[in-house]
């Protein structure tokens, strides 16, 4: 069992920026890859970016890439999403995710086992 706790979302005018965390417990959190994805009102949750266990592989979706940044620490037990130049469709609930299988880092949510309950991001024009 994972158990995963997101934090640091709120409300940013944009151009701003906001930093999440995403706690992990339960199992040795740097055997695992971690995830970030989003879901806005009326729309399927998107994937946002992905690390794997190791940290030595990442992967964007193409609508934050250059604006958004991964990485995790392995003592902390914590992956973190940077959000840069923040938009209004940047606007979500973001959640973060688990891939238990040690490979690199993956985008499809099929691939995630254990998931948080999401953190609000309010992106205001």
């Amino acid at each position: 069992q994972v158990q995963l706790v997101e934090s640091g979302g709120g409300l940013v005018q944009a151009g701003g920026s906001l930093r999440l965390s995403c706690a992990a417990s339960g199992r040795t959190f740097s055997s695992y890859g971690m995830g970030w994805f989003r879901q806005a009102p009326g729309k399927e949750r998107e994937f946002v970016a992905a690390i794997n266990w190791s940290g030595g592989s990442t992967a964007y979706a193409d609508s934050v890439k250059g604006r958004f940044t991964i990485s995790r620490d392995n003592v902390k037990n914590t992956v973190y999403l940077q959000m840069n130049s923040l938009k209004p469709e940047d606007t979500a609930v973001y959640y973060c995710a688990a891939d238990l299988r040690p490979r690199q880092a993956v985008a499809a949510t099929s691939f995630y086992d254990y998931w948080g309950q999401g953190t609000q991001v309010t992106v205001s024009s």
